[in-house]
């Protein structure tokens, strides 16, 4: 039954009454108990005689002492060790064991196929050893390692290696000592077997940084790519912001069980492979950029994350939205900036106002949470680096990094909050942000309402912007918020109509803070076009009464690339949002023929990025065409999706087969151009997926069979199962023979077959879960298989009958039980009942019912189960 969890809440934050200087821990590893020794060195900071409370869970406490002797007065309740009558500096020794083996939550010490590693964040530490397991205990760790010398050749922590030697009995031990002091949940320890790749990376200081990255046996030639773009990010993270690692080596590991992405853990980075491994024939060029990416995060958080950390859970956006903005740049930077913020706008809108529009609605700093492993969200993440990006577009670069140096040099080796940064940033640049903090305590999606005047006879243009944000469940009542809103206005021809007022030329940055405000140009010759929220210049949405003619100007003429992209999206709603009513209605769709226009222009347009005319052409996913609705109809838009894709397919025949034809594969290459040719070869392949079949299943068998890189491999298989040709199931069984051994692989042929269109989809994601490669204790397994049915086939998962409901809740059922976290990630597309008609609700509601009551329901679950079945 659900159990009633306590919240805790951003307001009560107290400083604890101890702290944690230095920590020395001595592991006796074994997969099947380890025991661990923690000697600490431990300072009161509060009222004398306080007792000191220590974290703990599932442990098994064998010895304390406080100063080599057993405490008079300690007890142990529930996930707690207090102690009590303490001197005001002590020494304090805890020995436990614990069990590896037995961890399926993934969290804290646990075994990952043959690798003993660690996830200690958010509160994994105290899964290891009794510990004032919280962000603002900044201790300086040492860590001795004592294992099997033939299991474990390979024994790895934090920092620098001081210190190994053999026991002389087949063990061996090593000494990792971290001289930054650092909170426990960025401790790490990794025991294991693996081949390691070696290189070196000299600073700008002409420091030699020594890095490796170990990987499985026999994985080592899919780690050339990780190892360059972790040398780029080093480079680049010196170049833009000026920041030079800091310790003599940089380690990653890549494990199959992780529920994450990656860790961050100072100077021993655990990564899930899925974001490491890379070989032109396992990778796509999707997965290749992901890597780059990741591997960028976890390193910028060097700085932004680990020398200055969270002071607590609350300010999780201080590290993650910091940091994902500077891994977006990395990204843009090095490749395509505006196909990179295509991808970050589309998961934004499609997935992060979807979050702000659910029951676990929540500003980038929440101010109240029951499992803290729930604060990962896009909000904190994605949201969190778009109020980033705003303060940038605000102050401008210059100023910007600026204000970045004096945060760092204030607060480097501290725990602090999301407003120490902002007032580090106003003292740095003398500027107020005292409307801008609002961003970082509202939750929910502003709407920008725009509307516009011109008179003809003063050659004025005047825009009319009110600014809305609807109650959420955290919040009845909502504030203006400063939005920075990017312009340009073009004329009938698509010429740019400089912004200026009388004489005096204007900046293309309005600043929206108020309800209710207006904006006059004027030398105006004639009714402009306005191009408005340029690169997303913030994360709202915008109701403005676009004509088709002039969304078509934008896409053909707009001297921004975001903004062609962006007025293609625009057109598309219009008639996805007619063509649903009609389905709806049972009327015939209505298919303009000035959209498909618009694309052979776009298409034979030699000067357009063809990277930018892939993203352009296609059309938008389901999931991104439901971002469209207060009311989403999933089969409705299933179904006017496919009409649309058919009908362009169709339409467009002859220019997709010459822009295929005309880009022959050559050697792959991870660069952008060639990138973008693949791209766009391949959504050309996909449409003609959808026309002449015979022709269709020979361009598809025919890439397939001659591709060299899984990048088309991968695309073929998905056009043919999109469309559901008769040659899907013959290159689905021969991809299956040749990867079923290679889980990473095999989890895209898993969400190919997830995302069918098939009728029986849902039987053979059931039959799947039997399958040899597949494994339910494996989070990638997880995802590619059921997270991708559910939450990217929403016509499937969202069938009247229920079935989808019900199969996620069996799933959630097991989940529930071994890996909380992951339970918690999964039962997502499951909580956003508002979404959607009664019916549906009602049965959404039925299943959440049936989650609620499960025996010892986790408190991840718990907390997204009692807020959506919360009616209100």
């Amino acid at each position: 039954m659900m159990q009633q969890q306590k919240e805790k809440y951003r307001h009560d934050y107290r400083a604890t009454d101890y702290t944690i200087t230095n920590i020395h821990l001595d592991f006796d590893l074994n997969a099947d108990i380890t025991t661990v020794t923690a000697i600490s060195t431990v300072v009161l900071q509060g009222k004398a005689g306080t007792p000191l409370v220590l974290n703990g869970k599932d442990l098994r406490l064998i010895n304390l002492q406080i100063d080599g002797k057993e405490p008079t007065r300690y007890r142990l309740e529930e996930d707690i060790l207090i102690i009590e009558e303490l001197p005001n500096t002590f020494t304090l020794t805890v020995k436990t064991l614990i069990y590896p083996k037995n961890n399926t939550a993934l969290d804290g010490l646990y075994l990952s196929k043959k690798t003993i590693c660690t996830q200690c964040e958010a509160e994994g530490f105290r899964h290891i050893t009794f510990y004032l397991d919280r962000p603002d205990v900044l201790a300086r760790f040492t860590t001795r390692i004592l294992a099997d010398k033939k299991q474990y050749p390979y024994l790895l922590s934090n920092g620098n290696l001081v210190n190994f030697g053999d026991t002389g009995e087949g063990k061996h031990w090593v000494v990792w000592e971290d001289p930054f002091p650092k909170p426990s949940y960025l401790f790490a320890l990794v025991a294991g077997n693996f081949d390691v790749l070696q290189d070196k990376f000299i600073t700008c200081s002409g420091r030699e940084v020594k890095l490796e990255i170990f990987v499985d046996c026999g994985n080592l030639e899919r780690a050339d790519w990780a190892m360059a773009s972790l040398k780029r990010a080093m480079r680049w993270d010196e170049t833009r912001f000026g920041f030079e690692y800091d310790l003599d080596i940089y380690m990653i590991v890549a494990v199959d069980f992780f529920n994450m992405g990656a860790m961050e853990n100072k100077g021993l980075n655990i990564f899930n492979a899925k974001y490491v491994l890379a070989r032109m024939d396992t990778a796509t060029d999707i997965d290749y950029l992901n890597i780059e990416r990741v591997i960028g995060h976890e390193y910028f958080h060097n700085w932004t994350g680990n020398r200055i950390t969270c002071r607590d859970w609350f300010q999780l956006s201080l590290k993650e939205g910091l940091t994902v903005f500077r891994d977006q740049e990395f990204s843009s930077d090095i490749g395509s900036r505006v196909v990179n913020r295509i991808n970050n706008v589309r998961i934004m809108r499609s997935e992060q106002f979807a979050e702000d529009a659910s029951p676990m609605a929540h500003p980038i700093r929440p101010d109240k949470v029951i499992e803290i492993n729930n604060f990962y969200t896009l909000t904190v993440y994605e949201k969190g680096a778009e109020v980033i990006r705003m303060l940038h577009t605000l102050l401008g670069e210059e100023k910007f990094q600026a204000g970045m140096r004096y945060y760092v040099s204030r607060h480097d080796g501290n725990a602090v909050t999301c407003e120490d940064f902002l007032v580090s940033m106003e003292e740095a640049v003398k500027i107020d942000l005292t409307l801008f903090r609002r961003w970082y305590s509202q939750s929910g999606t502003p709407l920008l309402t725009v509307r516009d005047d011109y008179n003809n006879t003063l050659n004025q243009y005047t825009l009319y912007v009110t600014q809305k944000t609807l109650p959420t469940l955290d919040q009845p009542e909502k504030k203006s918020l400063h939005i920075p809103l990017d312009i340009e206005l073009y004329d009938v021809h698509g010429a740019v109509i400089p912004l200026q007022y009388n004489g005096v030329m204007l900046n293309k940055i309005l600043n929206i803070n108020e309800s209710i405000q207006s904006f006059t140009f004027d030398r105006v010759p004639s009714r402009p076009i306005p191009s408005l929220l340029r690169n997303f210049s913030a994360p709202v949405r915008v109701d403005y009464p676009y004509r088709d003619k002039e969304l078509i100007t934008l896409m053909l003429f707009s001297t921004n690339d975001f903004s062609r992209w962006d007025a293609t999206q625009s057109l598309l709603s219009i008639y996805v949002r007619l063509n649903v009513t009609l389905y709806q209605t049972g009327n015939s769709l209505n298919l303009p023929l000035h959209i498909v226009d618009a694309f052979r222009k776009i298409l034979s347009n030699p000067g357009l990025d063809p990277a930018l005319v892939a993203e352009i052409i296609m059309l938008p996913t389901e999931n991104e065409m439901a971002s469209w609705f207060d009311c989403v109809d999933p089969i409705a838009i299933h179904h006017v999706r496919n009409v649309l894709t058919i009908w362009i397919a169709n339409e467009l025949r002859d220019e997709f087969l010459t822009v295929y034809r005309s880009n022959p594969r050559g050697i792959y290459r991870i660069e952008h151009r060639d990138i973008g040719l693949r791209a766009l070869r391949n959504c050309c392949l996909y449409y003609l997926a959808f026309g002449d079949e015979k022709l269709a299943v020979h361009l598809i068998t025919e890439q397939y069979h001659q591709a060299d890189n899984m990048t088309d491999t991968l695309a073929a298989i998905v056009a043919a199962t999109a469309a559901q040709l008769p040659c899907q199931n013959q290159l689905l069984t021969q991809f299956d023979d040749r990867w079923y051994q290679d889980g990473l692989v095999m989890d895209k042929w898993f969400k190919v077959q997830a995302t069918s269109p098939a009728p029986d989809v849902l039987y053979k994601v059931k039959t799947l879960l039997n399958h040899r490669s597949f494994n339910l204790k494996n989070p990638n397994r997880v995802r590619a298989l059921i997270g991708a049915f559910s939450s990217n086939n929403p016509a499937a998962f969202h069938e009247v009958n229920g079935n989808g409901y019900a199969f996620l809740v069996e799933i959630l059922t097991d989940l529930n039980i071994y890996n909380p976290q992951l339970s918690s990630i999964m039962v997502e597309p499951l909580i956003r009942v508002k979404r959607y008609n009664l019916e549906r609700q009602k049965l959404m509601y039925s299943a959440l019912e049936d989650l609620k009551n499960l025996e010892n329901l986790s408190g991840d679950l718990f907390e997204k189960v009692s807020k959506a079945l919360t009616k209100v």
